[in-house]
């Protein structure tokens, strides 16, 4: 299958790319490179320069690439940038993403693969959270990514558009040749790493006074690979609609900093601070969907296993990618 795919030079977006091409597929990668890295985009895919702002150019870029299909990856990403520039998020995530839409619904494109987010659900009223759970979502990043999964219901039901929208938890890890490099990093597992690596002096812990076991969030982390492994699932014909992806396991903050300390074999300092405004106390997944009706099958569902990946990848790779 002719695959491309939007933010390919990012953490998720390359990785998804590696193993599209491991498993035969032709890959284009669309980046602007604002946040992504041009050496973190595998040497099998082509690769195009975006410039979405230009009218255009995300046309073209469809157009001359001719794909089966589009995995959209590219997105800004950070939650508390979102509070203060709300612009930023609304344009890139719902107006650049329409532009995409619509250069899928000209050029003939009959799969559409969305990278969304469970910050569409806000605060959950169960756990582990469900497809069918209100969204509520409580920050621009969150209202963008619902935006678009809004524009895509009705693209399929007007266009025919088949589309797959991913709601992720907390994607970690690493494949051997590709990590995660943000530059600005906000995720915990790396930012724990770079404490070890001298790179940063202490780790932060957010709360520590939720309603868990030890005081501090619990998240689900899910490994890249398998991540990208129902992107791929997610491309067979007749697949549509919404899809949780993680563990259905949640690890507290402390608990990812102990694990952290037993791969690396290094004590990690940490600093106890205020709860940050908006952060809910649990959050985790129920796949069972994406099991049942894609045939995903996890194979990195231990959070030793994604911390190792992440370490030997960061161990080689310390300061990230060159560029």
């Amino acid at each position: 299958m002719n695959v491309f795919v939007t933010g390919g030079a990012g953490y998720i977006g390359s990785i998804c790319t590696e193993e599209l091409l491991n498993a035969g597929h032709q890959v284009t990668v669309y980046d602007d490179l604002t946040e992504g890295h041009r050496s973190a985009v595998d040497k099998r895919a082509r690769f195009v320069l975006g410039k979405p702002e230009q009218d255009g150019d995300i046309l073209n870029a469809v157009k001359s690439a001719r794909p089966d299909a589009i995995m959209h990856f590219a997105a800004n990403a950070l939650v508390g940038e979102s509070m203060t520039n709300p612009k930023k998020y609304f344009h890139n995530n719902a107006f650049n993403a329409l532009k995409l839409a619509d250069a899928a619904v000209e050029c003939g494109v009959k799969k559409f693969v969305f990278s969304s987010t469970c910050a569409t659900y806000g605060p959950p009223d169960k756990i582990p959270m469900t497809e069918d759970l209100p969204q509520r979502p409580i920050n621009p990043y969150g209202e963008s990514k619902l935006m678009f999964e809004k524009i895509l219901l009705w693209y399929q039901q007007i266009y025919g558009l088949e589309f797959i929208a991913f709601r992720y938890f907390n994607a970690a890890g690493a494949s051997e040749q590709f990590g995660e490099h943000h530059r600005i990093e906000t995720h915990l597992i790396p930012r724990l790493l770079q404490v070890v690596l001298g790179q940063l002096p202490q780790a932060e812990i957010f709360g520590t006074d939720y309603p868990t076991p030890d005081g501090t969030c619990i998240r689900d982390y899910i490994h890249i690979l398998d991540l990208a492994q129902a992107h791929m699932l997610g491309l067979q014909p007749g697949k549509t609609g919404f899809y949780n992806l993680g563990n259905g396991d949640g690890y507290s903050v402390r608990e990812v900093i102990q694990m952290c300390e037993k791969v690396t074999g290094k004590k990690i300092p940490a600093v106890e601070k205020p709860r940050r405004p908006g952060d809910p106390p649990r959050l985790v997944a129920a796949a069972d969907k994406a099991i049942r009706e894609l045939g995903w099958k996890p194979k990195f569902p231990k959070l030793e296993d994604i911390v190792k990946t992440a370490w030997a990848w960061h161990k080689k790779n310390p300061t990230g990618y060159p560029d």
